[in-house]
């Protein structure tokens, strides 16, 4: 449902990446459906899951509070950047959480997003680290509730909701820091992403699109900010992802903090969309 913000109607789409890992994916919607805010749609960008993934969204549909939206493409490698492009392409809404499918979101994690929600800025949070034996714990139980000092966690200062910190170190935080982001709980405002072009799609492989998407943000004039104290997210335990084409992502990064650049030539503007005009 729409949030209200500074006399504002807020309405946002939350979009969840995920890849071949229904289990993890289905707890994160549960954690959704469970939000104190709920968000006006949620769209699940599919990196090419096969048939499991897909059978269980459509068991979700049945009795989920929102629409939910299964945006999927041919598995082809690592193509992250990609599928949140169209993703963002088939979002209705003016504001744009994102996380991961493999993250248990806490059930304000919404609302701390849209209260701090503010035009000119987009924001980066931060996660709470589950070990493996809490995560199975967590995935076989169906739990999406964690108690603040249970065991199997890292991170500790990311576990606590604390509303005046919150507010207090959205602009003080490593506020002027490109690199100190976690692409898996960021919000947008749509606009801001379609006048940079959203993801570019150059970055193929795990790795550093999140910062250079804000690098071209912050070249375009937003502001970063970080929601610290708020919007958390629990993190399911899974081996690292393959990092053999980070060095190269890198230096596409390096390449648009050097030359400011603010606007990707293989973005969103590829796909279908809806609200044309911002495009124009």
């Amino acid at each position: 449902m729409a949030a209200v913000n500074s006399n504002r109607i807020v309405k946002t789409s939350l979009i969840i990446s995920t890849y071949n890992w229904p289990e993890a994916l289905h707890l994160c919607l549960l954690s959704i459906s469970r939000q104190s805010v709920v968000p006006d749609e949620v769209i699940i960008a599919d990196d090419g899951s096969t048939s499991e993934t897909y059978t269980m969204i459509e068991q979700m549909k049945e009795h989920f509070p929102v629409p939910l939206i299964h945006v999927w493409h041919e598995d082809d490698g690592f193509q992250l950047a990609k599928i949140r492009n169209k993703a963002i392409a088939r979002a209705s809404h003016d504001y744009i959480i994102q996380v991961d499918g493999d993250l248990v979101l806490h059930k304000h994690f919404v609302k701390d997003h849209l209260e701090l929600s503010k035009p000119g800025t987009f924001i980066t949070g931060s996660r709470v680290l589950m070990n493996k034996q809490l995560s199975e714990k967590l995935l076989l139980s169906g739990q999406t509730k964690t108690g603040i000092w249970v065991s199997g966690m890292r991170n500790h200062t990311n576990r606590f909701q604390i509303r005046f910190l919150r507010n207090y170190f959205a602009d003080r935080y490593q506020a002027h820091d490109i690199m100190k982001l976690r692409g898996c709980n960021m919000a947008f405002w749509r606009e801001d992403l379609i006048r940079v072009n959203g993801y570019n799609e150059d970055f193929y492989g795990w790795g550093k699109e999140d910062n250079e998407i804000a690098a071209r943000l912050v070249n375009s004039g937003v502001r970063k900010r970080v929601i610290k104290f708020g919007g958390i997210v629990f993190h399911l335990y899974h081996p690292e992802n393959c990092r053999e084409r980070c060095e190269e992502n890198e230096r596409r990064l390096a390449q648009t903090i050097a030359n400011k650049v603010v606007y990707c030539k293989r973005g969103v503007n590829q796909y279908h969309y809806e609200h044309a005009e911002l495009y124009a």
